[in-house]
């Protein structure tokens, strides 16, 4: 179901997704969606989690620009063409949400899961895809005492020279992250990767940073390209461990 939240540059949409069984309260978690926005896919995604036994809040980060209905793909984007026809529109928005806008709808997202039926006291996680790891990871940094567990996929631009590299404020989380890399990134290279796991180190932090072999950019987006079964699995697999070990314990 859409929801809708006051976030700080006006209203935003946001899918939730509750467990199909079970009785609640269950644990919160935020889903942050890669450039393409909310649709089927991030919505079978955000299910397959919550019946994990969690309730999953993934928000419209992209409000500012449109609608989910407005900013949804319309083409067929299960080929490279297609793909690459909905980029042209997509990834302009992800340089159009900077870290000082991002940073106060990070507090409406965080303070609206909390305010969820059916959502348990304590601690949450959050995890995102493709520039959704970048979120996920500032989420992390910026809510210390609340955030328990992060994981990003097929992130871009994690650690990079720009002055607001999500990696230089590891310092200042306390949460347990889990990387599944795509391989060969351009937007997240062998390099990249391992100045973030130093960050990670330094910070003292419990990690996973890892590569997954032969796995593209926007390997769990089922409704691309760029699909590759065996990654998602791992991703799943990976992200369930890393939830349940910090949410559930």
């Amino acid at each position: 179901m859409l929801i809708e939240i006051p976030a700080a540059d006006g209203t935003a949409e946001a899918l939730v997704a509750r467990p199909s069984t079970g009785e609640g309260p269950f644990p919160g978690v935020i889903l942050y969606m890669d450039a393409f926005g909310l649709r089927p896919r991030i919505e079978e995604m955000a299910q397959r989690i919550a019946d994990w036994g969690y309730v999953v809040l993934a928000p419209n980060v992209f409000y500012r620009e449109g609608s989910a209905a407005e900013l949804a793909p319309e083409m067929d984007m299960t080929t490279p063409e297609g793909r690459a026809a909905a980029g042209k529109a997509a990834f302009p928005r992800v340089g159009r949400l900077t870290t000082d806008k991002a940073l106060p709808d990070i507090n409406a997202w965080v303070e609206a899961l909390g305010t969820l039926d059916g959502v348990a006291p304590g601690p949450l996680g959050t995890f995102g895809y493709c520039m959704g790891a970048r979120l996920a990871v500032r989420t992390a940094i910026a809510h210390p005492e609340a955030v328990a567990a992060c994981g990003g996929f097929h992130g871009g631009g994690l650690a990079t020279d720009a002055p607001d590299s999500p990696h230089l404020g590891l310092a200042r989380a306390r949460a347990q992250f889990v990387f599944g890399h795509a391989d060969h990134d351009q937007s997240m290279d062998r390099n990249a990767v391992a100045r973030l796991g130093e960050a990670l180190d330094d910070a003292g932090l419990k990690t996973s940073n890892e590569i997954y072999a032969g796995a593209p950019h926007g390997y769990s987006m089922a409704d691309t390209s760029m699909f590759h079964p065996e990654a998602t699995e791992r991703h799943y697999a990976e992200l369930r461990a890393l939830l349940d070990g910090t949410l559930k314990g």
